[in-house]
C-alpha cells in the first residue's frame, strides 16, 4: 500500500511549500499529492484553496495575483513557530526538484470552483519539460477536467477523485470511461468497494487517512494507496507489516 503526503508532510510543517515535500521524502514516502491553480499571468504554481487567506498573510484568490505579487505571500502564516517565511511554489520550481528522486507525484488539478483556461494544458507543458510523464498521475473532482488530461495524452494514469458523498460502482464507473483509479473519501470505503474497484482492474486511493484506525482498515481492504498528513507514521507501521 503506497503512502502519498497529502500536500507534502503537511501534518508537521506548512502545507503545499518545498519546505513539506522534501520533509515528505525524508518520511520515506513512495509519493506527494499536491493542487495545482493559475495565477493572473497564466503561472502554475501549487496551493490547494482557490483563496490565499487561510494558509498566507494575504487576501483574495489565487487568480487576481501575477505570479511575481504571489510569490511575496507568505506561506508558512501558519507555522511561524517553525519557519519564518515559505513561498508559495511554482509547479516548474516543483518539477525541477522531484525529477531526481523517485517519488511519484499525484497532481490534483483544482479545476471544480474556477476552471483556469488551459491548466492542463500548461501543466502538461511543464511535466514534459521534465521529463516527468512516467511519474506522475492526475486527479481531479472536476471529471472532465481529467477526461481533458487524458485526452491531451493518454499514457498519463488519471485518478477519479469524489466528494465524501462517495461514488457507487466505481470500478466500472472508472473502467468505463478509461481512468485508472478510484480516490474516495475513507468514509465511504469498505471491503466490498475496494473489492469492486480490483474486479475491474482500478486501483483505490484512499483519502485523507491521519489515524491507526483507518490506517489499519485500508490495509485490511487492501487499498492500494492512501493519502496522508502523517507520512512518516504511516509509512513505518507498513513497513512492520511487511
Amino acid at each position: 500500500m503506497k503512502v502519498y503526503a497529502h500536500r507534502g508532510y503537511s501534518g508537521a510543517y506548512p502545507e503545499n511549500t518545498m519546505l513539506a515535500f522534501r520533509k515528505a521524502l525524508e518520511a520515506g514516502s513512495d509519493g506527494i499529492e499536491l493542487d495545482v491553480q493559475l495565477t493572473k499571468d497564466g503561472e502554475v504554481v501549487i496551493i490547494h484553496d482557490e483563496l490565499v487567506d487561510r494558509t498566507t498573510n494575504g487576501k483574495g484568490l489565487v487568480s487576481s495575483f501575477t505570479l511575481c505579487e504571489l510569490q511575496k505571500l507568505n506561506a508558512a502564516q501558519l507555522w511561524q513557530d517553525l519557519t519564518k517565511f515559505e513561498p508559495i511554489p511554482t509547479f516548474d520550481e516543483y518539477c525541477t526538484w522531484v525529477k531526481s528522486t523517485d517519488l511519484v507525484t499525484n497532481i490534483e488539478l483544482k479545476t471544480s470552483v474556477i476552471y483556469y483556461q488551459e491548466i492542463e494544458e500548461k501543466t502538461l507543458a511543464i511535466l514534459k519539460k521534465h521529463q516527468l510523464q512516467e511519474k506522475v498521475f492526475f486527479s481531479s473532482f472536476n471529471l472532465l477536467s481529467i477526461a481533458n488530461a487524458k485526452a491531451l495524452d493518454a499514457s498519463i494514469p488519471c485518478g477519479v477523485l469524489v466528494p465524501d458523498s462517495g461514488l457507487v460502482n466505481a470500478g466500472y464507473f472508472c473502467d468505463k470511461f478509461g481512468f485508472e483509479s478510484f480516490h474516495p473519501y475513507f468514509g465511504n470505503v469498505s471491503a466490498e468497494s475496494v473489492a469492486e474497484c480490483k474486479a475491474h482492474g482500478i486501483k483505490t486511493n484512499v483519502w485523507t487517512i491521519n489515524t491507526m484506525g483507518q490506517l489499519e482498515k485500508c490495509h485490511e481492504w487492501g487499498c492500494d494507496g492512501i493519502f496522508t498528513n502523517y507520512p512518516s507514521v504511516c509509512k513505518a507501521w507498513i513497513m512492520s507489516k511487511n
